[in-house]
């Protein structure tokens, strides 16, 4: 009768260990989804003018700051997002892969340097991106020397993997900022943002600056 009870016990201690390896080994972004952080970058908030651009290490898995838990489909769901049009297998995907935070490399191409942050702790040193900045005009809601800091989520997307789902917040060191859900569709080989919503902003000021300000 030792035998099961002994097994049992041999089963919680592996469990529990692979459980505390998950923690303290998080999951790493697939290479392929670097692509859609690019994207976000070079056309939502990189300009001319931005020299370096800081970045959270891990993803946020969250829709809002603050919010209690991961996303879920019944938060899509009340919050109705793009007008309640996004693939319910999109929304699924999202979810699933936003349980838990995952750890960003040194992976990115939007051509200018980045650096990684984890919460209050700068990591050294900087990356020079892949990718030669252009002149382009202003069209960022952060036209600063500084981009500082930005976050995302992992990338949600379809069964037929032909349309993507991918949530950036800029928190600024300010106080202000917005969380943008951007979606993405697919045409033959090439992936192109199709669609973008904010869904919050933040423009109070706080008493102090916090970490990196510009």
């Amino acid at each position: 009768m030792r035998v099961p009870v002994m097994l049992g016990s041999l089963s919680i201690v592996v469990l529990a260990a692979l459980c505390a390896s998950a923690a303290e080994n998080p999951p790493n972004i697939p290479v392929e989804d670097y692509g859609f952080y690019d994207q976000v970058v070079t056309r939502k908030f990189l300009t001319s003018e931005t020299r370096l651009v800081v970045l959270e290490r891990m993803t946020v898995p969250h829709l809002f700051p603050n919010q209690d838990g991961p996303p879920t489909m019944a938060l899509f769901r009340d919050q109705d997002f793009f007008g309640g049009s996004l693939p319910s297998d999109l929304i699924r995907d999202f979810v699933a892969v936003n349980q838990e935070p995952a750890r960003l490399e040194a992976r990115f191409r939007f051509g200018v340097r980045y650096r990684f942050v984890s919460g209050d702790t700068i990591e050294e040193p900087e990356v020079r991106g892949a990718l030669p900045v252009q002149d382009r005009p202003a069209r960022s809601i952060q036209a600063l020397p500084v981009l500082d800091r930005l976050a995302f989520s992992c990338v949600g997307r379809t069964l037929r993997n032909d349309q993507a789902l991918v949530y950036v917040e800029n928190q600024r060191p300010d106080g202000t900022g917005a969380g943008f859900l951007v979606w993405f569709r697919r045409a033959g080989t090439d992936w192109s943002l199709y669609d973008t919503e904010v869904i919050w902003t933040v423009r109070e000021q706080p008493e102090e600056s916090p970490l990196l300000a510009p």
